[in-house]
C-alpha cells in the first residue's frame, strides 16, 4: 500500500512538473495577453452554505437527459479574423451588423410547431442565420430550436436559454431533457430554450473520418502506447484535419464561437427579448463568456458553470491542455488513492489499485476483449471510459471500482464500451469547433516536444488520452496546428463583458474537466463576475449540489447573487454499487452522468 508520504510526494512532483509545463507554454502566448481585472479568489475563511441551509428548492438539478443554403464559394470569403466587441449597441437589434455601413442580417422567422417524438409539451421550429456573420446577406444555414413556453404566461420573465456544452452536444436535446429538473418557480416564467450550435446534430453538421476510418484508429490505439506512438498521433491529427477540409471545408471556417454567440442573439431578436437569461455548462460557458464580451447589454443573468479561462482556452491553448492534463489524472489519482483505503467499497486493486489500473491497461492491450459488436476493448478503450466517468464525482467512486474489477474479470462493464458511431459524431465537432476557436503557435517539432511532454506529465491517462487519434479537449493539438482552414468565426475581443448584468461563475475545486482555477480567472476577468465555488469531485456544480442549485435559482429568478466568497460544500459521498441502479452509461454524447441518488 502506498504510504501518505509517498503519495504526497508524488502529488507534489506531478503538480510541479505541470506547473511548470503550464509556466512555459504560456510564454508562447503572453505576448498576446489581454489586460483583465484582478482574478476573483475563494479565501481560505470563505461562507460556507451546506445543503441544509439552500433548503429543499436547491435539490432539483439539470438532467441532460436542417442544413446549408447558398453557393459553397463562402466557405472561401476571407482569410482575416473576425473581430468582435462592439456588436452590442443600446439601440433594440442593432447589434448584429458586421461592420459601418454593412447592412444586417434578417431576423430569423421562428414558426413554431409540434416537434417529432414524445408530446412534452415542446415546440420547434428552424432559425436560418448567415453561414459567415461577415456576409449577412449572404447563405445560410439552419438551427434547429426548441422551446417550452413558460407555464404561468401572467407571470413569464423571458427566456431561458440553456448550453449544454461539449462542443458537440445537441442543445435542442439539453433543453427537452433538462426542462423537468428546473423548479417550478423557473419552469413557471421561463420559456426555455434550446437550439443545436452550428456543426452539431440536426443543422449543419461538421464531418471528418467516416465511422469506419474513427472506428479502425481508436480501435488500434492502446493504454500504454510503444514506442512511435507520439509520431502516429500528429499523423493522425494531419490526416483528420484534411479529413475535414475534404468533407466539411465550406462549413469550417465558420463553426467558431464569435459566430456561435452572433446567431445567439440573432435568436434573441427572432424570440422578442430585450435581453436573455443563460446557463451555460462546460464548453457553454466559453460560449456564454463570448456572447457577454460581445452583447453585454443583452444579458439578463447568466450561469457560467465549469467555466473555461477564455484567454488560455483561446490564445495560448498549450498551457490550457497541460493544465486539463493535471486536472483529469489528479481526480483519477484521488479515486484511486481512495480505493486504496477503502479496499471493500471499492473492490478493486487489493490495496494498490494504482499498480492494478496499470496492470489492467497493459493486459487489455496485450489480450482485448471482444465486445458484442465485434470490436475490441484495450487499455485505450478504459482509459477513454474513465476520462468521461470520472466527471460524475465521489458519489460514483464505488461504481467506478466496480467497473474497473468487471473488467479486470474480462466481465461486461462500461469501461470496455468503445466509442460508437454517436460517438465520432460527437468527437468529430469537438475537435473541429475547437480548432476554430483556438490558435496554436505553428511548427511540428513544438508540436511533438509539448503533446508529449504533456502525455508523461500525466502517467494515468495522458499516455492514452494524449497520444491517441483525436478525440477530446486534451488532445486537440495534432489536429489543430495543422488546420488550415480560416478561422473568421473565432473571438478576438476582450473578455470583460464590459456594462453587462452580473455573471455568476461556478467552479468545482476537484473538477477533472475545467480546472477550478479557470472558473477564479474567469470570474476575475469579468467585469462584473462572481464565484460560487462548490467543494467537491466531479465536473460543472449545479446538477450535483442542492447549495449551489439553491443559490443558482435564486440568482436566475430575482439576480440576487451569492455572497462573495460562498462555497457550497455538500457533495453526496461514495454509497455502496449495490444501492444504485445497474447500468449507469457513462457516454461522452450526454450532457452529463446523472448523479442517481
Amino acid at each position: 500500500m502506498q504510504t501518505p508520504s509517498a503519495v504526497a510526494l508524488r502529488g507534489r512532483v506531478a503538480g510541479a512538473t505541470a506547473l511548470a509545463l503550464t509556466a512555459v507554454t504560456a510564454l508562447l502566448g503572453a505576448a498576446h495577453r489581454p489586460a483583465t481585472t484582478t482574478a476573483t479568489t475563494a479565501p481560505a475563511g470563505a461562507t460556507a452554505a451546506g445543503a441544509g441551509a439552500a433548503g429543499a428548492a436547491g435539490a432539483s438539478a439539470f438532467r441532460a437527459g436542417a442544413g446549408t443554403s447558398g453557393a459553397g464559394a463562402a466557405g472561401a470569403a476571407g482569410a482575416s479574423a473576425f473581430r468582435a466587441g462592439a456588436g452590442d449597441t443600446a439601440g433594440a437589434g442593432a447589434g448584429d451588423t458586421a461592420g459601418a455601413g454593412v447592412a444586417g442580417p434578417s431576423v430569423p422567422v421562428l414558426s413554431w410547431g409540434p416537434c417529432t417524438g414524445p408530446r412534452d409539451g415542446f415546440e420547434c421550429a428552424t432559425a436560418r442565420v448567415p453561414l459567415d456573420h461577415r456576409r449577412p446577406t449572404g447563405p445560410t444555414i439552419a438551427l434547429a430550436v426548441t422551446r417550452r413556453p413558460a407555464a404561468d404566461p401572467a407571470r413569464r420573465t423571458g427566456v431561458l436559454l440553456l448550453h449544454p456544452g461539449g462542443p458537440g452536444n445537441s442543445g435542442v436535446d439539453f433543453a427537452r431533457n433538462s426542462h423537468a429538473a428546473l423548479p417550478a418557480a423557473l419552469r413557471d416564467t421561463f420559456d426555455v430554450v434550446g437550439y443545436d450550435m452550428r456543426g452539431v446534430a440536426r443543422g449543419a453538421r461538421v464531418e471528418c473520418w467516416d465511422d469506419e476510418e474513427y472506428a479502425a484508429a481508436v480501435d488500434a490505439a492502446r493504454g500504454v502506447p510503444g514506442p512511435g506512438a507520439l509520431q502516429r498521433a500528429v499523423r493522425q491529427g494531419a490526416d483528420f484535419a484534411a479529413a475535414c477540409r475534404q468533407r466539411s471545408g465550406g462549413l469550417l471556417p465558420f463553426v467558431g464561437s464569435g459566430f456561435n454567440a452572433r446567431d445567439i442573439d440573432l435568436l434573441r431578436r427572432a424570440l422578442g427579448e430585450e435581453r436573455l437569461s443563460f446557463y451555460g455548462r462546460s464548453f457553454g460557458s466559453y460560449v456564454g463568456t463570448v456572447y457577454a464580451a460581445q452583447f453585454p447589454r443583452r444579458v439578463r443573468a447568466m450561469v457560467l458553470d465549469g467555466a473555461y479561462d477564455p484567454h488560455l482556452y483561446a490564445d495560448v491553448p498549450y498551457a490550457y491542455d497541460a493544465a486539463q492534463f493535471a486536472a483529469l489524472d489528479a481526480a483519477v489519482g484521488r479515486f484511486l488513492d481512495w480505493c486504496a483505503h477503502e479496499t471493500v467499497v471499492c473492490g478493486f486493486g487489493d490495496g494498490r489499485p494504482r499498480q492494478a489500473f496499470e496492470n489492467l491497461k497493459r493486459a487489455l492491450d496485450a489480450d482485448p476483449v471482444i465486445t458484442a459488436g465485434g470490436r475490441p476493448a484495450t487499455g485505450y478503450t478504459l482509459a477513454y471510459r474513465l476520462m468521461f466517468g470520472i466527471n460524475a464525482g465521489k458519489e460514483i467512486w464505488p461504481y467506478l471500482g466496480e467497473a474497473l474489477r468487471a473488467a479486470q474479470d474480462r466481465r461486461a462493464s462500461f469501461l470496455l464500451s468503445p466509442p460508437s458511431p454517436a460517438s465520432f459524431d460527437f468527437l468529430s465537432v469537438n475537435t473541429a469547433v475547437e480548432c476554430a476557436d483556438r490558435r496554436y503557435p505553428p511548427g511540428r517539432p513544438l508540436l511533438g516536444a509539448l503533446v508529449g511532454a504533456h502525455a508523461a506529465s500525466a502517467p494515468l491517462l495522458g499516455p492514452p488520452v494524449g497520444l491517441g487519434p483525436p478525440a477530446y479537449d486534451h488532445n486537440h493539438a495534432p489536429a489543430c496546428v495543422p488546420w488550415q482552414a480560416d478561422r473568421p468565426g473565432r473571438f478576438e475581443g476582450s473578455y470583460r463583458a464590459a456594462g453587462s448584468a452580473p455573471i455568476l461563475v461556478l467552479g468545482t475545486t476537484g473538477d477533472p474537466d475545467t480546472p477550478y482555477q479557470d472558473a477564479v480567472a474567469l470570474a476575475g476577468t469579468l467585469e462584473n463576475g462572481r464565484l460560487l465555488t462548490f467543494a467537491a469531485e466531479g465536473h460543472t456544480a449545479y446538477n450535483r449540489s442542492a447549495c449551489v442549485s439553491a443559490l443558482v435559482n435564486g440568482y436566475l429568478a430575482t439576480g440576487a447573487l451569492p455572497a462573495r466568497g460562498t462555497v457550497c460544500a455538500d457533495e453526496a459521498p461514495p454509497e455502496p454499487a449495490g444501492r444504485r441502479t445497474a447500468g449507469l452509461e457513462a457516454d461522452e454524447t450526454r450532457e452529463a452522468i446523472p448523479v442517481l441518488r
